[in-house]
């Protein structure tokens, strides 16, 4: 039985919109507070993101990164640390993983292989015949060192974008109401400036290998992808 997978309007909802709802609405004193509400909002990624976790009962890395987040954010707000470590924070994230995608480009399996080229998607037994028919699976080797080259620049262009965005934004000091509003209102603007074109780029990657083994293993798209 195929996994089931998560809904992107639950993501966007739990992750991004009501954090961001409370952080800019509730913070004030007579509300929540700039601690409480903070508090509050980074427990919906939290929740949400070790509920996924525990209901798929694996664990992956970039989950748990992605929770790490969350808390080192909360951290900041509550010890109140200088903003400078929230920008930080904000590109450190998408740095490591990008490190990681891209120092497995020397390893035997490449992170986007495992991503795209994998017979969950495509017909890996009809496509490497192919490739060995037409002696190109050297190229076609080179194809997916190259897009993991690409797939590592995406979360380059992410840990550029969000330091950017973290300094531009978030510039009054932690555990304050403003510095709540800031963060609620960098979380909203974080997703089309950052997310959006960072899943665009990754919609040029698999489009890019799509390309390669359609023009390599002159296979028709019916051919490549599986269909149920």
């Amino acid at each position: 039985m195929a996994e089931k997978k998560t809904n992107p309007l639950n993501e966007i909802i739990f992750n991004v919109v009501v954090p961001s709802i409370i952080l800019m609405k509730m913070s004030g004193d007579d509300r929540l507070g700039s601690v409480g509400a903070l508090l509050v909002a980074l427990a919906f990624p939290v929740v949400f993101g070790g509920y996924e976790l525990l209901k798929k009962k694996k664990f992956n890395f970039i989950a748990i990164l992605g929770i790490v987040s969350v808390l080192l954010t909360g951290g900041i707000g509550v010890l109140e640390l200088d903003t400078q470590w929230l920008a930080v924070k904000e590109a450190l994230i998408p740095g490591i993983i990008g490190i990681v995608v891209l120092g497995s480009t020397f390893t035997k399996y490449p992170i986007v292989t495992k991503m795209i080229f994998n017979d969950s998607i495509l017909n890996l037994g009809l496509i490497k015949q192919k490739l060995m028919e037409s002696n190109q699976q050297q190229a076609f080797d080179r194809c997916l060192v190259q897009s993991n080259y690409l797939f590592a620049s995406t979360f380059a262009f992410s840990s550029i974008m969000n330091y950017i965005l973290a300094t531009v934004i978030v510039t009054s000091p932690a555990g304050t109401e403003a510095f709540n509003e800031e963060l609620g209102r960098m979380t909203l603007l974080s997703y089309p400036v950052i997310a959006i074109p960072s899943m665009l780029m990754m919609m040029g990657i698999f489009y890019f290998v799509w390309r390669q083994i359609r023009k390599m293993t002159k296979l028709e798209t019916v051919q490549i992808f599986k269909t149920q």
